[in-house]
C-alpha cells in the first residue's frame, strides 16, 4: 500500500532509497548498537508480532496469513487493494508482485492482467481488470508460489528497508516497527507524505539514538510526524493505529515489543499473549 502521489518512476526511487540505506550510518553508542544487534524486528518472533499488528490495522484481524486472497477496492483512490500488505493496482506494488509471480510461474492465472496493471498504474481505474481479476486473484492465492511471492515483495519493498533504516537510526524493535507501519501506509518517495519525509519532519525536532538522541523522545517526534501525515488524507484520518497502539507501547516503554501486548485499532481491541 503506497501513497498515490508516489512518483511513477518507483523502481528508481526504491533503488535510490536502498542505496541510501546501504550507506554508512552515523556513529552511535555501543549501548544502542548492542540493543539493536540483540533483537531486531527481523527476529522471527518479533516479525510475527509485526505482521499481526499491521493486520489488525489493515484487515481488522490478527490472522495475517488469511489475507493472501483478500482483494477489494476500498475507495481510497488506489484501485484494488489486495493481499497480506495491501498491494494496490494504482501504486505499482501490485504490478511488481504479479511480474515477480509471472517470472517464477509463467502462464499463471494473473499473467494475462499484466498489460492492464501497467495501464492503470497511478490511477484508481479498473480498466482491463474487471470483471475477472478479483476472482483470479483469489484463485492465485491457493498457489504456494503466489503466497511466497507476496511474502518476498512485502519484505523487499516494505519490511527490509524499514528494519535497515531503523537499525541505522539506533532504534529497537518498536521503532523499527513504527518505520515499517509508516512505509506500509505511505510508501517512500519524494512527496511530502512519504516515509522519508515523515522521518525528516521528525528529525527537525529530535535526534535518534544513532545521533546521540533519546529513543523515546525521538519516537514521540516520529509518531507526531506520522499523525500529521495521516491527517492530510481523508482515507487515513483515523490515527488510532498510532494513538491507541504504537503510543500505548511507547508510553509503557515497551521498546522491544515484548508480550503481552494490548492495543486498539478503529475501536477494536486486540491482544498478543
Amino acid at each position: 500500500m503506497r501513497n498515490p502521489s508516489t512518483p511513477p518512476a518507483r523502481r528508481t526511487v526504491l533503488a535510490l532509497f536502498g542505496a541510501a540505506l546501504a550507506a554508512p550510518a552515523l556513529p552511535y553508542s555501543a549501548h544502542a548498537a548492542a540493543d539493536v544487534r540483540a533483537t531486531g524486528l527481523d527476529d522471527p518472533a518479533k516479525k510475527e508480532i509485526a505482521m499481526q499488528l499491521v493486520s489488525s490495522a489493515e484487515n481488522s484481524s490478527l490472522d495475517w496469513k488469511a489475507q493472501y486472497p483478500y482483494i477489494e477496492d476500498i475507495g481510497d483512490g488506489r484501485g484494488y487493494t489486495a493481499g497480506i500488505i495491501g498491494f494496490c493496482s494504482g501504486t505499482g506494488d501490485m504490478l511488481d508482485l504479479v511480474e515477480l509471480y509471472t517470472d517464477r510461474s509463467p502462464g499463471n492465472v494473473l499473467a494475462k492482467y499484466l498489460p492492464a496493471l501497467r495501464r492503470v498504474d497511478g490511477s484508481d481505474s479498473h480498466d482491463g481488470l474487471d470483471p475477472g481479476f478479483p476472482g483470479d486473484w483469489r484463485r492465485a492465492a491457493r498457489d504456494s508460489a503466489f503466497r511466497t511471492a507476496q511474502d518476498d515483495e512485502r519484505d523487499r519493498v516494505y519490511f527490509d528497508p524499514a528494519v535497515r533504516q531503523g537499525k541505522a537510526d539506533g532504534l529497537r524493535v518498536l521503532g523499527q516497527f513504527a518505520y515499517y507501519d509508516a512505509i506500509v501506509m505511505h510508501g517512500d518517495g519524494t512527496d511530502p507524505l512519504s516515509f522519508r519525509n515523515i522521518r525528516k519532519r521528525a528529525l527537525r525536532s529530535a535526534k535518534p539514538p544513532a545521533q546521540g538522541g533519546d529513543e523515546v523522545t525521538y519516537l514521540d517526534a516520529f509518531l507526531d510526524a506520522r499523525v500529521w501525515a495521516m491527517k492530510q488524507e481523508e482515507a487515513h484520518s483515523d490515527t488510532s493505529r498510532v494513538d491507541t497502539a504504537q503510543r500505548v507501547f511507547l508510553r509503557r516503554r515497551n521498546l522491544d515489543l515484548d508480550p503481552p501486548l494490548d492495543w486498539q485499532v478503529y475501536g477494536d481491541s486486540y491482544h498478543i499473549g
